[in-house]
């Protein structure tokens, strides 16, 4: 049975638990954004030694790409080998801007959203937010933006309807509607203007801080993300809520795992990629579909004196493996009719390998080899890291995806693997601190082994 069934809180020391626990509190209240999140792996990459591709000179081993301040490819070691790879992604549920968002209505200023990814819309309502981005200038400049980010800004809110005029009988989805999810910006006039005076003094406001027009949000990347602080949950502190979990949280431990990760000539080299837009079918050029991060790979071959790339990215794909880091569901006590619970993973068992995702009849799914899940398991059993099967749901009720599909569609060995939640994708995610620490010692340990 090896270290399956394994409680972890009986075979770590509370306190590098609560050590790594701390670290990963203060970047996950850091990282609101796809955006911000690169931008704090770029810095903690430069510190580690790492260099830009556009340095790289052939020599150096530790070499990375951020892709457009949504994604990011990380090395270290001889590629030549083939490359064991952490893979996540860095985008999360969230509302976005429209293009032009402000408008007024019974003399209250507000903004017109798009939600971004699967989440319940009835969780955004009557909740603190924060207005996290960058707007570019019509000269390029860039100004960023992040209010609601410190205790002294003002929030932004959804305000729900009272309950006393809110009489219909609906089902949740007909009842909170997209179009509804407008946020409240102010309700002060601008003086001496007789239309859309409140408007007008929210868009003045704006101008006089940050220096932006109102078309200037057409070319904006402004995301309203919750406006609430990581916290430790329970009286014994065992879980953290946090917004973004998902999967910001695998992009942590997998970066974390690479700076510390041993590797030698003769060993595979170790890495991540992380990916946008994973939450909308990995699209566009920064998410699982796009080829920065091959093309990363052949300029490192190229630098190297090898000159027919595109076969030896084959041949160094076909000796890599990619764990499909990403977040599984933990057995929710309160709903246990959703859960297969021989299958299920929960709180404190460490991290869940999941052998299979999709949806049904497992459509959509990336399952891995029966080889690639021995050895993974094999490993883990011999350095002692406790794991977990894990599928999401019951046939027929559950599913979900991954990037591990098209990761395997480019010829990668992969496998998805990652820490459990509860309350996933909603505004406020729980995941037990002890299956976050487990889950980097196996990426740690599977970088260095696989």
């Amino acid at each position: 049975m090896g270290l399956k069934g394994h409680l972890v809180w009986d075979k770590r020391e509370r306190q590098e638990i609560e050590e790594f626990s701390n670290e990963y509190k203060k970047f996950i209240e850091f990282a609101k954004t796809e955006r911000l999140t690169i931008a704090y792996f770029e810095d903690l990459l430069k510190k580690s030694g790492f260099i830009k591709v556009e340095e790289f000179t052939g020599v150096e081993d530790q070499v990375y790409l951020a892709n457009r301040s949504k994604s990011l490819i990380a090395v270290k070691g001889n590629i030549k080998n083939g490359i064991n790879f952490v893979v996540a992604h860095v985008d999360s549920p969230r509302l976005d801007l429209k293009p032009y968002p402000f408008y007024e209505e019974s003399e209250i200023a507000l903004v017109k959203t798009h939600y971004y990814g699967g989440l319940k819309k009835y969780q955004w309502f009557s909740l603190p937010l924060a207005l996290v981005g960058i707007v570019v200038k019509e000269n390029g400049e860039k100004i960023d933006v992040c209010i609601g980010c410190s205790d002294k800004d003002p929030v932004f809110v959804l305000p729900d309807l009272l309950p006393h005029l809110d009489k219909e009988d609906n089902k949740v989805s007909e009842h909170f509607k997209a179009d509804k999810m407008n946020v409240v910006l102010g309700s002060i006039p601008l003086q001496g203007e007789e239309n859309e005076a409140v408007k007008k003094n929210v868009l003045k406001l704006i101008k006089d801080k940050y220096g932006i027009d109102e078309e200037d949000f057409v070319s904006a990347d402004l995301e309203l993300v919750p406006a609430l602080k990581p916290r430790d949950v329970g009286i014994d502190s065992s879980f953290i809520g946090a917004y973004g979990h998902d999967d910001r949280i695998c992009a942590y431990e997998g970066v974390m795992a690479l700076l510390n990760a041993q590797t030698s000539e003769n060993q595979k080299a170790v890495g991540v990629i992380l990916f946008d837009r994973e939450e909308i079918g990995s699209e566009g050029d920064s998410g699982a579909q796009a080829r920065f991060y091959k093309a990363f790979l052949r300029k490192l071959l190229k630098m190297r004196g090898i000159s027919d790339t595109e076969s030896a990215l084959d041949e160094i794909i076909a000796k890599s493996t990619v764990l499909s880091a990403d977040v599984t569901t933990l057995q929710d006590p309160s709903y246990p009719e959703v859960h297969d619970k021989i299958n299920a993973a929960k709180a404190g068992y460490g991290v869940g390998l999941v052998k299979y995702t999709g949806r049904g009849g497992k459509g959509g799914a990336s399952e891995a080899h029966a080889e690639l899940v021995a050895r993974v398991r094999g490993i883990l059993n011999k350095n002692g890291i406790s794991w977990q099967p894990s599928l999401l749901g019951k046939v027929d009720v559950g599913g979900g995806g991954t990037v591990a599909k098209f990761l395997a569609q480019e010829g990668f060995d992969t496998i998805d693997m990652g820490p459990g939640l509860l309350g996933m994708h909603s505004p406020f995610e729980l995941v037990s601190k002890a299956d976050l620490y487990e889950t980097y010692l196996a990426f740690k340990v599977l970088l260095e082994k696989l």
